[in-house]
């Protein structure tokens, strides 16, 4: 093995599959806790309201007609291994995708999630802007542990209303936060769906 991927073999082996996050994101509100260091009511509230985001969006995600025709011809076999923490609104609204074309993969993409914050070398390499956003997804040859790329923390659309937010902050982040994710809610994952397209064509070649 090279460096690269014993450097995977090892985050890999200590990564937890969605029902598991699942779990584990239900066993800590029941103690009023969230992942991570940061214990304050403000991200355990985000936690809950995620969890409850997530099980809506996995009873009610529809992968439209190309990306389920791309997911039959794939070829390869991958692991997503997806860096993310259980407060973050935009690993709520995206990570159930990521395990819904899992599903609809038929054993070819195996969705693996690891906590920022207990590994923040990893997360250091995969930086948006030199930020630790999250989420991100390292796309990974299962049998070769090569990496092939990765996307993240969003869909590109509100990538570009963050960073304009950032740059011009016309509203108070809870009013940007809840626009965030009215864009999300109208959305229904269609623009994180086409993006999921052009980057497995893009893994594939």
């Amino acid at each position: 093995m090279t460096s690269t991927t014993l450097i995977f073999d090892s985050y890999l082996a200590k990564a937890i599959d969605y029902p598991a996050y699942m779990a584990l994101m239900h066993n800590l509100l029941s103690d009023h806790k969230t992942t991570g260091p940061n214990q304050e009511k403000d991200l355990v509230d985000y936690t809950r309201l995620n969890f409850h985001r997530m099980e809506r969006l996995n009873k009610t995600i529809a992968l439209n007609n190309e990306l389920l025709s791309l997911l039959q011809q794939l070829k390869q076999r991958w692991t997503w291994l997806v860096i993310t923490e259980a407060w973050c609104g935009d690993a709520a609204q995206n990570i159930p995708l990521l395990h819904t074309i899992s599903v609809a993969s038929a054993g070819k993409i195996d969705v693996k999630i690891i906590l920022r914050d207990e590994n923040l070398a990893l997360m250091d390499k995969y930086l948006t802007s030199g930020a630790r956003a999250i989420p991100v997804l390292i796309c990974i040859e299962t049998e070769t542990l090569t990496e092939r790329g990765k996307w993240g923390p969003r869909p590109k659309p509100m990538q570009e209303k963050v960073l304009e937010y950032k740059k011009n902050p016309t509203q108070s982040l809870e009013e940007f936060k809840t626009l965030l994710h009215t864009w999300y809610a109208k959305d229904k994952t269609q623009a994180m769906q086409t993006e999921m397209i052009q980057y497995i064509k893009k893994w594939s070649s």
